[in-house]
Formats: structure tokens, C-alpha cells, sequence
């Protein structure tokens, strides 16, 4: 599995279908067949970054 934002394979597990990239410190979060996004911010809160990626980029493979 990879990063779907750095293709980076550098990804920690976190919890059961969420893990972290800590090559560009995003968490990523598969829900059905979808991962979301979020990129945490300074204050430990998520900001969604689902539409910066298309439907099909977002889609587990």
C-alpha cells in the first residue's frame, strides 16, 4: 500500500482501516471502498482533503 498523495509506501497503521503517511503527514481513512483524506493540522484537528483528489484516485486498490 502506498501514499495516494507521495506514493510513498512509508505508512503507519494507526487503527483498524486508518493510517498516517509520514512522508507527508496525512491520515487516510478507507471507509468502504474509498480512502478519505485529511491532513492534521497544528492544533490536532483533521481538514478534509477528499476534493483535492478525483473519485478514482481516492478508490482502494
Amino acid at each position: 500500500m502506498q501514499c495516494i498523495n507521495c506514493q510513498s509506501k512509508n505508512l503507519g497503521k494507526i487503527a483498524p482501516d486508518h493510517y498516517y503517511c509520514w512522508n507527508c503527514c496525512i491520515e487516510l481513512r478507507k471507509k468502504h471502498d474509498l480512502f478519505h483524506v485529511h491532513e492534521v493540522d497544528l492544533d490536532g484537528s483533521l481538514l478534509p482533503l477528499d476534493d483535492l483528489f478525483t473519485e478514482a484516485e481516492r478508490r482502494v486498490q
